[in-house]
C-alpha cells in the first residue's frame, strides 16, 4: 500500500511542471493577444495627443467634436471650438481620434 502511495506522489510531481509549463503557455497568449494591441494602441494616442496642432478636428472622450484653436503644452490643456465662437478647455489626455477620416464619409459633426 505504501508503495502506491509512494508511486502517486512520483507521478503527482512530474504534473506540477506540466501545470507551470501550461500557465507560461497561457500566459504568453494573453500577452501576445491581449496586452500587446492595447499598449500598442496606447502609445498611438500618446502619440496623437502630443502631435496635436491648432486646426485638427478630434473628439474627446466625452463625445465632444470639435476643433483645436490652441495646444498649451506647459499645462497639458487644449482649447477646442466646439460650435462657432464657442470654445472649451480641455485636457490633452482627453483627447482620442482624429475625425478628418469620419467626416469624409459622413459623419454627423457639423463645421
Amino acid at each position: 500500500m505504501n508503495t502506491m502511495f509512494l508511486a502517486a506522489q512520483a507521478a503527482q510531481g512530474g504534473g506540477d511542471y506540466s501545470f507551470l509549463i501550461m500557465m507560461v503557455i497561457i500566459f504568453a497568449i494573453m500577452w501576445f493577444f491581449m496586452i500587446r494591441p492595447q499598449q500598442k494602441k496606447q502609445k498611438e494616442i500618446r502619440n496623437f495627443q502630443n502631435a496635436l496642432q491648432p486646426g485638427a478636428k478630434v473628439v474627446t472622450s466625452g463625445g465632444v467634436y470639435g476643433t483645436v484653436r490652441s495646444v498649451d503644452l506647459e499645462k497639458n490643456i487644449i482649447n477646442l471650438e466646439i460650435a462657432k465662437g464657442v470654445t472649451i478647455t480641455v485636457d490633452k489626455g482627453c483627447v482620442f481620434a482624429d475625425t478628418s477620416d469620419s467626416l469624409a464619409t459622413g459623419g454627423n459633426y457639423q463645421k
